[in-house]
């Protein structure tokens, strides 16, 4: 009786891990979408789309729009190379809609519970959650 509690037990703390991991990246888009999304963008004025950008993409990553160093990411091993930003419809000025969307990062379980029952190995599972917000500024 004890294997099978202990297994259920793991499976559980593996489960919650994961739904933390996956909503609060799922925050973190939100929340980068949010800023964005009420800032001026101009991208025929590189610097001014560049920074917004280089900023929603650091308080996604660390929380800041400032300072974002190894170490103070929410989520272990998430980079700003991890978000992407990309803007659909409305003209070059006030585009309709901007996503943030989250690629290329892996949760790594802490038990590899596919090898108690013989199934195949769940390491490396992708976590890939997006935002998509309406522009607020209008023309």
């Amino acid at each position: 009786m004890l294997p099978i509690f202990l297994m259920l037990l793991a499976a559980v703390a593996e489960f919650g891990l994961y739904f933390y991991t996956y909503t609060t990246l799922s925050k973190a888009t939100r929340v980068a979408a949010r800023y964005i999304t009420s800032k001026p963008y101009n991208p025929n004025n590189p610097d001014n789309a560049n920074n917004t950008i280089a900023q929603a993409k650091k308080l996604a990553v660390c929380g800041r729009t400032d300072l974002c160093s190894a170490g103070s990411e929410i989520i272990s091993g998430f980079t700003t190379s991890n978000v992407s930003i990309t803007t659909t419809g409305g003209d070059e000025f006030f585009p309709e809609t901007i996503t943030v969307q989250i690629s290329g990062y892996n949760y790594s379980p802490l038990f590899d519970l596919s090898g108690f029952v013989g199934g195949q190995s769940w390491q490396n599972v992708s976590v890939a959650p997006s935002t998509t917000m309406r522009y607020l500024l209008t023309n």
